[in-house]
């Protein structure tokens, strides 16, 4: 069973969609509190500088599963085109991926929280990959990878199961940084 610690749930097991229950709680009760006269770029604001804020937390540790990101997206929604409303439909004026655009390329600049969440997480794999001197990465590095000759990602994933989520991002992780020999342990010679 799940419990929470600094105000994050922890459990050995993968997490599901009602570990983050308390998260989701927390912004449907801050949506009830909408005033419905704000014009459209007051909920803008809104969207972007609280209901995008709010999960943060969250998302520097966990990867958030996809229903999660769902039912967040969608009370985003639904502060931004009917003022609060939950049971209001069909009021959307642009499609939500195309709100996601920037507002020079047509878009309102609202927050991609699935992308946010993975650039959030890279920071992760950059200490790992850099053996950065906290307790976490020199754990990891002698318990899954101390007797073995190719680099983690060329490895199937072993760990915890947010090691493993996190592993998911490497290849993104890798498109965005250069490769330095060393000792061989973080890269494979021939492909990286």
């Amino acid at each position: 069973m799940p419990f929470t610690y600094l105000g994050l749930p922890l459990s050995i097991y993968k997490l599901g969609t009602q570990s983050f229950a308390p998260l989701l709680q927390r912004i449907e009760s801050r949506l009830f509190g909408i005033n419905k006269m704000l014009s459209y770029h007051g909920r803008l604001l809104l969207v972007n500088s609280v209901f995008s804020a709010m999960p943060t937390y969250y998302m520097c540790t966990l990867l958030l599963p996809p229903k999660v990101i769902e039912q967040i997206d969608k009370y985003r929604k639904h502060c931004l085109w009917s003022g609060g409303d939950i049971n209001k439909k069909g009021k959307c004026l642009a499609a939500w991926e195309a709100t996601y655009r920037n507002k020079k390329d047509g878009g309102l600049g609202i927050i991609d929280i699935n992308k946010q969440n993975k650039a959030l997480l890279l920071k992760f794999l950059d200490k790992f990959y850099n053996q950065a001197d906290t307790p976490w990465v020199k754990l990891t590095w002698d318990k899954l990878y101390q007797n073995h000759n190719t680099p983690p990602h060329a490895r199937h994933p072993s760990g915890s199961f947010w090691w493993k989520d996190t592993l998911k991002l490497n290849s993104m992780y890798r498109s965005m940084n250069f490769c330095h020999l060393g000792n061989g342990y973080s890269i494979l010679f021939w492909f990286d």
